[in-house]
């Protein structure tokens, strides 16, 4: 088993869950495979964000956003993303991958995800940031919502995700 089998795995789910709110958390349960282990035989830590990644395909296809993008012919982007590792998945294991909107700026969507041991132990977590990309740059987040016909009260984003921000300006300059 692959990514692309897990990817798919992911498509097809979306069509037989029901639909979620944008700001509805959700989780999914998974093992840590042979293909996800490092030399330490414990989940890598790319295939984290990479499993984090197939979190996101369902968050939109469940929410409607994927079918807002083809009908708007966006491109879905990642603008980065911060992650802390605190306990080890080991091979064989089942963990559970928790998931939510936390809030928007301007362009960006901010999305939190955790990585829990079966008994809810944390192992790692972090926040993902997202936009539709058009032809002629980012979507507006406020045109993305209008485009799901959505209308939200923005959270007041995490001071994590306010002081992750502050520091991606510092790294880019």
């Amino acid at each position: 088993m692959n990514l692309y089998f897990r990817l798919i795995w992911t498509l097809l789910r979306v069509w037989c869950l029901p639909a979620i709110r944008i700001d509805e958390p959700f989780e999914r349960t998974f093992r840590v495979l042979p293909n996800d282990i490092d030399i330490n035989l414990h989940l890598n830590n790319g295939r984290y964000l990479t499993i984090a990644d197939l979190m996101i395909v369902e968050f939109f296809g469940r929410t409607g956003f994927l079918r807002s993008l083809f009908k708007n012919k966006w491109k879905p982007v990642l603008g980065g993303t911060t992650v802390t590792y605190r306990k080890q998945l080991k091979l064989g294991e089942k963990y559970r991958l928790r998931y939510r909107w936390v809030g928007s700026d301007t362009h960006w969507n901010y999305l939190r995800f955790e990585f829990l041991k079966m008994d809810g132990t944390l192992c790692a977590s972090g926040y993902s940031k997202g936009a539709a990309l058009s032809r002629s740059g980012l979507v507006q987040t406020e045109t993305a919502l209008q485009a799901l016909g959505k209308k939200l009260e923005m959270p007041v984003l995490p001071e994590a995700v306010v002081r992750w921000v502050e520091s991606e300006k510092l790294l880019l300059d």
